[in-house]
């Protein structure tokens, strides 16, 4: 999601400067894990099948998104609009979602996992073709490959972007071109694991001036046990947004 992780301008009001700064966090996995969240029950197994989703896209139940807005620094004007692919692989063990880890030299979010994805261009006409083309570009999936299942609610990011998640199948036969320069690889994650709260984690980092700031992660340790991808900020946000679509 390269360009959402743009800033957006400073404001030339003068309560701006009383306003709290965005600050990052140097590492997220140092920050400590609030034991005392309750674990929620996973989603059942039978909800996590491509007709199942399809189902629930069609008919939607009455629910109510628990992440939305993570512009904890004031507002600098409108949000500008943005788009991500949630994209779900359908794999002889299950579906997957299929994550990016973003290249190391990035200005900004370098080394961070994500969704592909990112602002709305003027020829996009929706969402859904904003993910679509953005996706293209960032890692060679043909739009063609994927079969959009719907949208999730909007989320307004730190860096004042409203990004739109787009939900998709995926042909499991897709071959995948990076764009070098962003993206330093993919990976498949377990819809299955990334929908049972028991893998999600409330952490709360705090600075050397005590400002605090809260948010959610999901470790995920590769398969071959050399390594864990950490799953956090945005992309855990939406996808707990996911999980709550799901078990509603």
């Amino acid at each position: 999601m390269s360009a959402t992780d743009r800033p957006p301008s400073r404001s030339n009001d003068p309560a701006a400067s009383a306003r709290p700064s965005r600050r990052s966090i140097p590492d997220p996995r140092e920050a400590p894990v609030d034991i005392t969240v309750p674990v929620l029950p996973a989603v059942p197994a039978a909800r996590l099948t491509a007709d199942a989703l399809r189902e629930r896209f069609r008919h939607p139940p009455v629910w109510t998104p628990e992440f939305v807005d993570d512009r904890w620094r004031a507002g600098e004007g409108a949000a500008r609009p943005a788009a991500v692919l949630v994209p779900l692989v359908p794999r002889a063990a299950g579906l997957a979602v299929l994550l990016t880890l973003r290249t190391a030299h990035l200005s900004s979010h370098a080394g961070q996992i994500a969704f592909p994805g990112g602002r709305t261009e003027p020829d996009d006409g929706s969402p859904v073709g904003t993910a679509l083309r953005e996706t293209e570009e960032e890692i060679g999936l043909p739009r063609a490959k994927v079969e959009v299942l719907g949208t999730m609610p909007s989320y307004t990011t730190g860096t004042g972007f409203e990004v739109t998640p787009v939900v998709g199948l995926v042909d499991p036969d897709h071959v995948l071109v990076l764009d070098a320069f962003e993206v330093a690889e993919t990976f498949e994650v377990p819809l299955a694991f990334l929908t049972d709260p028991t893998n999600h984690q409330r952490r709360l980092y705090r600075w050397s001036d005590g400002v605090e700031r809260s948010f959610l992660a999901m470790p995920w340790p590769a398969p071959d046990g050399t390594r864990e991808h950490f799953v956090w900020g945005v992309t855990a946000a939406m996808l707990r947004n996911l999980y709550r679509f799901l078990a509603a």
